[in-house]
């Protein structure tokens, strides 16, 4: 009988989980790592010099330590690694939305990442984003039309963020702008970075369709800043993860598309 060979985590599999231990409890051994993952003590530090040097995580003489949390947040790096599979259900959803022909503002957040990848599917369409990794996403496409908006180039944030004066955005008036942020309570979403908030109401307002994509892990919390009320969307999309008094507040704000997961 042909025994069968038990599968390891791949690299960015690996570096999730890595992430993960160390968020959740702040500092992690290298040998707690070697267990947790299954692979060498080789490979577990080449995993963590990687994060370490995209600034994901600290390493320390013995184990890895957590950045502040508003590192974590702000990083584009970090955040492609976070949830794939509730940005991939909203991105399904928010599919539902878009139809051929449309005009479609996407923001730098990596949950509307997912849903740049679907939308050729569609097309043509007009897409406007200041995400760099959006614009690499659907250079070649040849039936979408493509626009690089914003200001000064993050690299924290891999986009393009400026003031309202710098973006080019009152220039526009597109049928939909897609966004998500960090947090969202019954009433509100909130951001981290001040600079972002800016760039996002800016965005908010070329739309006549605005609709959030927010998985449930995000849900019932808030962040330094406030972004807007949500009843500033038309429409919400959310994860069916988000607990049901959630969900029920959010209703009463604007309307909820429910987002299944898996």
């Amino acid at each position: 009988m042909t025994e069968q060979k038990t599968s390891r985590p791949s690299r960015t599999q690996r570096q999730r989980q890595i992430i993960d231990t160390v968020l959740t409890s702040g500092f992690a051994s290298i040998s707690q790592l070697v267990e947790m993952t299954g692979v060498s003590i080789m490979t577990v530090h080449r995993d963590v010099d990687d994060l370490a040097s995209r600034g994901l995580v600290r390493k320390l003489h013995g184990g890895v330590s957590a950045l502040p949390t508003s590192v974590f947040e702000s990083s584009s790096d970090f955040r492609l690694q976070r949830n794939a599979e509730a940005k991939a259900a909203l991105a399904r959803t928010a599919m539902e939305f878009v139809e051929p022909g449309m005009s479609v503002l996407l923001d730098d957040s990596t949950t509307v990442l997912a849903l740049a990848g679907l939308l050729p599917q569609s097309a043509p369409l007009t897409v406007l984003t200041n995400y760099r990794l959006a614009i690499e996403t659907l250079r070649e496409e040849p039936d979408v039309q493509l626009i690089a908006i914003g200001g000064q180039y993050s690299r924290t944030h891999d986009s393009f963020i400026g003031p309202p004066s710098d973006t080019g955005l009152d220039a526009y008036a597109v049928d939909i702008v897609f966004q998500s942020t960090s947090t969202v309570d019954e009433t509100t979403a909130y951001h981290q970075e001040q600079d972002v908030v800016v760039m996002k109401r800016v965005m908010l307002r070329a739309g006549a369709r605005k609709v959030l994509m927010i998985d449930g892990t995000k849900t019932g919390r808030t962040s330094l800043h406030r972004f807007v009320a949500l009843s500033e969307f038309t429409d919400v999309i959310v994860t069916d993860d988000a607990s049901p008094a959630v969900l029920q507040a959010m209703r009463d704000q604007t309307r909820v598309h429910i987002a299944a997961i898996g």
